[in-house]
C-alpha cells in the first residue's frame, strides 16, 4: 500500500486529470478506498484500517487539492452517515442502567488525556491559550476508536460487555468535548488573560489625535508627518505599542474610546480627530461623544461599509472613509486600463465616481433609518435608484466629454 501510493497514484492521477472530469477523479478514489480496503480484509486484517491507509495514500499525492474539491460534497453526507450509524449502535439501556459509571470513566479519560496533551503541548513550545486550545479540541476520545472497537470484538480480543461500555465512553467524551469548548470561552479567556496594562501617561499634545495604528491609521500618521504634522498617536493594543516603539514611532496605550484618555491627548485644543480602529461601534460611540463635547474638532471616522457611514453621519460625523472604497476604485482603475481606456479617461472617470458616490452617500443619508432595512425603505430605494441613474450618466459623460450636454439642458 505504501510503495502504491507513492509511486503508483501520482501517474494514475496525472492520467485522469487529463480527462477534465471530476466525476472520474471522485470514482477513482473510491475504487482506491474499496480496493485497499478489500485487500486488507483479505489479508485478515480490518477494512477499516484499509480506509484508513487509503485516506493517508489520497492526502500524500500531489494532486490531494483536487481530490479534496471533488469528494466536498460527499463530506458532509458521508460524516452524518457515519455519526448515525454511531449513534445506532450506542446500548441506551445500558447507559440508563450504568450512567455514573460510564460518566465518571468517561471523564477520567478525557481528564487523563488533557493531562498528557497539556504536558505535551508545553514541550513542544505552546502557552496559554493556545495550549488550553490544543488540549481540549484533542481531549476526546478520537472517531478511530469505534473502528478498534468494532474490531476487537470481532475478533474477541475484547468481551461484547466491555465493547459496549467502551463505544458508549468514546461516544460521550465526543458528546462532551463541544461543552468544553462553551467554558473555555465562559471562563478560559478569563482566567487565560494577562493583567492589563496600565494605561500610558500622555505629556504631548498634536493638531491631529490618531486612534489606532493598524493598517489603516499607519498610513494616515506616515502622511501627516511627512508634511510635518505633529500627531498623538493612541492604539489600545500593547503588541502595536511596542512594535511603533521599536520604529521610533511615539505612541501611547490605552482604551482610545474613554473620554479622559482623549482630553489628555490635547483633544480640547486639536484640530482633527482620525477615528481609525476597526471596531465600527466604539467609533460610532467615540463619534458621538466628540461631536456633542468637542464641535470644532474635525472627525475623519473608519467606516466598515456605506450604512456605517450613515451612522457616523447621524453621529455629526459626515468625514468618514469607507475602508474598501478608495482601493476598490483603484481596482477599477487598473480595470479600465485593462479595457484600452486611455490614461486621462481613466482619471476623469475616477475623479466623476469618486465625487456623484460622496454625493450620493450624502443624499442617501437624509433617507436612512436605523430601525428599517435598506431595501425596506421605499424612499432609500428609490432615491437610491435615482442617483445609480445619475452616477451612470455622469460616468458615461465624463467618458466622452465631447458628446456631454450642457449643464442647463433639461
Amino acid at each position: 500500500v505504501i510503495l502504491g501510493g507513492r509511486f503508483l497514484t501520482h501517474p494514475m492521477y496525472r492520467f485522469i486529470s487529463m480527462s477534465r472530469l471530476p466525476e472520474i477523479q471522485t470514482a477513482a478514489a473510491l475504487l482506491i478506498v474499496v480496493a485497499i480496503s478489500t485487500a486488507l480484509g483479505h489479508l485478515d486484517l480490518s477494512p477499516a484500517l484499509g480506509s484508513f491507509l487509503a485516506g493517508v495514500v489520497l492526502a500524500s499525492s500531489d494532486y490531494r487539492h483536487d481530490l479534496e474539491a471533488s469528494i466536498a460534497p460527499f463530506k458532509g453526507l458521508l460524516m452524518g452517515l457515519f455519526f448515525i450509524t454511531v449513534g445506532a449502535s450506542v446500548d441506551l439501556d445500558l447507559f440508563a442502567a450504568e450512567a455514573g459509571l460510564l460518566l465518571g470513566l468517561t471523564v477520567l479519560l478525557m481528564a487523563l488525556k488533557a493531562g498528557i496533551l497539556f504536558l505535551l503541548s508545553g514541550m513542544f513550545g505552546l502557552h496559554g491559550r493556545q495550549r488550553l486550545l490544543v488540549t481540549l479540541s484533542l481531549a476526546q476520545v478520537g472517531e478511530f476508536g469505534f473502528f478498534l472497537l468494532a474490531f476487537a470484538s470481532q475478533t474477541r480480543a475484547l468481551p461484547v460487555e466491555i465493547t459496549d461500555r467502551l463505544l458508549l465512553v468514546v461516544a460521550l467524551s465526543m458528546f462532551l468535548t463541544p461543552l468544553l469548548f462553551v467554558l473555555y470561552d465562559r471562563f478560559g479567556t478569563r482566567l487565560l488573560s494577562a493583567p492589563r496594562r496600565a494605561a500610558d501617561t500622555i505629556d504631548e499634545e498634536g493638531t491631529v489625535i490618531i486612534a489606532g495604528m493598524g493598517r489603516f491609521g499607519q498610513i494616515v500618521n506616515r502622511m501627516l508627518t511627512g508634511v510635518g504634522h505633529k500627531t498623538v498617536v493612541l492604539d489600545g493594543h500593547t503588541e502595536t505599542i511596542d512594535r511603533l516603539r521599536a520604529f521610533g514611532i511615539r505612541s501611547f496605550y490605552g482604551d482610545v474610546d474613554r473620554p479622559e484618555l482623549l482630553e489628555a491627548a490635547g483633544i480640547a485644543r486639536a484640530k482633527a480627530v482620525v477615528l481609525a480602529i476597526d471596531d465600527p461601534e466604539k467609533v460610532l460611540k467615540m463619534a458621538g461623544h466628540i461631536s456633542r463635547h468637542y464641535p470644532h474638532v474635525k472627525i475623519i471616522a473608519r467606516a466598515r461599509d456605506r450604512h456605517n457611514v450613515y451612522q457616523l453621519y447621524a453621529a455629526g460625523a459626515p468625514n468618514s472613509v469607507r475602508e474598501t472604497f478608495d482601493s476598490a476604485v483603484r481596482a477599477g482603475k487598473y480595470a479600465l486600463a485593462a479595457l484600452d481606456h486611455e490614461d486621462e479617461e481613466i482619471e476623469r472617470l475616477a475623479k466623476t465616481f469618486f465625487e456623484k458616490d460622496r454625493a450620493m452617500l450624502a443624499d442617501l443619508a437624509e433617507v436612512w433609518k436605523p430601525d428599517i432595512p435598506a431595501e425596506r425603505n421605499p424612499t432609500y430605494v428609490r432615491r437610491a435608484r435615482e442617483q445609480t441613474a445619475v452616477i451612470e450618466a455622469a460616468l458615461r459623460g465624463a467618458s466622452n466629454p465631447a458628446k456631454e450636454m450642457p449643464e442647463d439642458t433639461p
